[in-house]
């Protein structure tokens, strides 16, 4: 066995052992396994079955963080992406008024476009031409858009009619609880503790027990029926025009998010070459798509990497092995759903605030002493979270780019794949 991982992986030739292999894969699971508990609850908002939802995050995440150590040989794991799950079920379905099943179908289309562009290096070349200025409003943006959606949560932040949003009741148990839970997850990923937001999540809830908010049934049982959501996508309802933009900001959220955490992960790894491309590039992409496509089939939103696999490659991970062993935990947590399902959705709000205040902190990195660059790049994100949905953020967000470079008279620096996204993004907000 140990012959068949060493040729599979490569450990020697990457420096690694497998002992440092498995510790960098449970720690990498540890900072992410909020997702087994997070993502199940925003699907269910968008009327999917929780239970479904929570077997297909488990092996949706298995699948795909596994293509990604095989396949690719990266300490990179895979699972449903926290921002994109939001546009699915806030803007999609909920805003959009689009069937669930047709919303996965969506996910489904935009997997096998994903998979087709990458054989034919069409999402290298799109990467590769969209300012790196738009890229960091993007992530701002979906930040921004997580931590409304975190605070409406927690009780925190509450409609109103005459200011829109007000300060909800802050002594209310949930809401106490919450922020408490913010509080200490906060306090624990600036420790560097691993799994700081699993703790938060645990904590929260038990928190909650004395007040009567948490109902346990139970800690371990067979997974949860996948009936109500596998197979159940539908391809057929959403070849049509007005789900254009839907597959096109699926395809264009994941493109981005997912290079933008490879980029960052594999360069803290040292796993990048020195003029900044990527080894295997397209094994990756690759293993990306096919998560996606299964992830629809099985019944949650699209898959990508996680930011979170840096904390593996902190540990030690440098090859596939650690995402293999990434993806035995999350086949290891089906068994545990009683606990995952009786988590209440306050005591997940504050993870959802915590990582959206990670993706804000790529606003500092903008060139503001640039404005053609800076402000669409702040547009974006602020039109993300103003609009409620991340599909029209980014495609003002496009809009705004061509427009100001146009009258600052800096038109060259607009590439092709620019000017074709910012007018199709027109052409569909001046239909819908």
């Amino acid at each position: 066995m140990r012959g068949l991982i060493e040729r599979v992986f490569q450990l020697e030739a990457h420096g690694t052992t497998i002992p440092t292999e498995v510790v960098a894969g449970i720690t990498t699971f540890l900072t992410m396994a909020y997702i087994v508990v997070v993502n199940p609850q925003i699907m269910a908002q968008a009327g999917i079955d929780a239970g479904a939802a929570f077997t297909a995050t488990c092996l949706s995440a298995a699948f795909g963080s596994a293509m990604m150590g095989i396949i690719a040989n990266y300490p990179i794991a895979v699972a449903p992406a926290m921002g994109i799950n939001a546009y699915f079920t806030f803007t999609v379905v909920l805003g959009m008024g689009v069937p669930w099943q047709q919303a996965l179908g969506a996910v489904f289309v935009s997997g096998v476009l994903f998979l087709a562009l990458s054989l034919f290096r069409v999402r290298e070349w799109l990467l590769n031409s969209i300012p790196m200025s738009l890229k960091l409003g993007m992530g701002t943006g979906i930040g921004l858009f997580l931590a409304l959606l975190g605070l409406k949560g927690m009780g925190v932040v509450v409609a109103s009619p005459v200011t829109l949003v007000a300060l909800g009741n802050l002594a209310a148990p949930p809401t106490f609880i919450a922020c408490g839970g913010f509080l200490l997850m906060s306090g624990l990923a600036a420790r560097g503790v691993p799994g700081a937001i699993l703790i938060g999540i645990a904590a929260a809830t038990l928190a909650g027990v004395p007040f009567g908010l948490v109902s346990f049934s139970g800690i371990v049982s067979a997974p949860p029926s996948l009936a109500p959501t596998l197979l159940q996508l539908d391809i057929a309802g959403v070849l049509r025009l007005s789900m254009t933009g839907v597959i096109a900001a699926l395809f264009l959220l994941v493109l981005l998010d997912n290079m933008g955490t490879l980029i960052a992960t594999l360069y803290k790894g040292g796993l990048m070459r020195e003029d900044g491309s990527v080894p295997r590039l397209g094994r990756v992409l690759i293993a990306d798509s096919g998560g996606a496509i299964v992830g629809s089939a099985l019944g949650t939103s699209t898959l990508t990497s996680y930011i979170e696999s840096a904390a593996g490659i902190e540990a030690g991970g440098r090859t596939g092995l650690t995402a293999v062993v990434v993806a035995l935990m999350f086949l290891a947590c089906l068994l545990f759903a009683p606990l995952a399902l009786a988590v209440p959705g306050y005591a997940t709000a504050p993870a959802l605030l915590v990582v959206a205040l990670a993706m804000i902190g790529a606003m500092g990195d903008l060139p503001w002493d640039d404005a053609a660059e800076a402000f669409p790049a702040a547009a974006t994100a602020l039109a993300v979270v103003f609009t409620f949905s991340i599909a029209t953020g980014i495609g003002l967000g496009f809009i705004t780019y061509v427009a100001v470079n146009l009258i600052a008279g800096r038109w060259r620096r607009i590439s092709g794949a620019v000017w074709v996204i910012a007018i199709a993004s027109a052409v569909l907000l001046a239909i819908e």
